[in-house]
């Protein structure tokens, strides 16, 4: 009996020992209760029915996202509705979060070459290409009837339009809106750099 004993011990050792040795050089080999020191993850955004593993979640509705640049405004909801009333009270609240910086007119210039100048010209005076040679009516020019016109309306009008301009929201965020406005502010100035600066209103736009 104690004989049979041994050679089933020696017998299981022999297993054990056969079964952990290997020819593959990248096979870690026999793992003796893994769990015990491989945890299994927990996969973020995966619904865990009844289990108290914390995993990343999606933002709760309403979440306003952090911006490390300082431009968490172009996150926040527009304040305005799009009515006669929110028209007006854009322009009559809402301001730039951008002093007039060349740099940010450049970036303007540049952008309302590409989405504004068809219509509204190249120097803002209604006589763009496709009033030139589409035959629409022009738009008011920056010099003449839209002198005076607040920026807060301006970027009203982009958000949502105005008239027969539709809106611009989808082709242009909020930061590229603004510069486009800074531009037009030059030319409502003659083609000058205004010598005022913005009084920055963040938190509504």
């Amino acid at each position: 009996m104690k004989k049979s004993f041994l050679k089933l011990n020696a017998f299981a050792v022999a297993v054990l020992f056969a079964a952990s040795c290997t020819t593959d050089p990248n096979s870690p080999g026999v793992e003796y209760m893994p769990d015990m020191y491989r945890s299994p993850a927990v996969e973020a955004y995966v619904d865990y029915d009844n289990m108290n593993e914390s995993s990343a979640r999606k933002p709760v509705e309403g979440t306003i996202a952090y911006s490390k640049e300082g431009k968490g405004w172009i996150n926040m909801p527009y304040a305005y509705p799009n009515t006669t009333e929110g028209y007006e009270l854009a322009g009559a609240e809402l301001k730039s979060p951008f002093a007039m910086d060349e740099k940010i007119v450049e970036k303007g210039k540049d952008l309302y070459s590409k989405f504004c100048q068809h219509c509204h010209g190249e120097s803002g005076n209604g006589d763009g290409a496709v009033v030139s040679n589409g035959g629409f009516p022009p738009p008011p020019a920056y010099s003449g009837q839209l002198k005076d016109l607040p920026e807060g309306k301006m970027f009203h009008s982009i958000t949502f339009g105005k008239g027969v301009m539709g809106s611009h929201a989808s082709q242009l965020n909020k930061e590229e809106r603004w510069q486009i406005i800074q531009y037009i502010k030059v030319l409502q100035n003659g083609g000058e750099m205004p010598t005022a600066t913005a009084d920055a209103n963040t938190n509504e736009q």
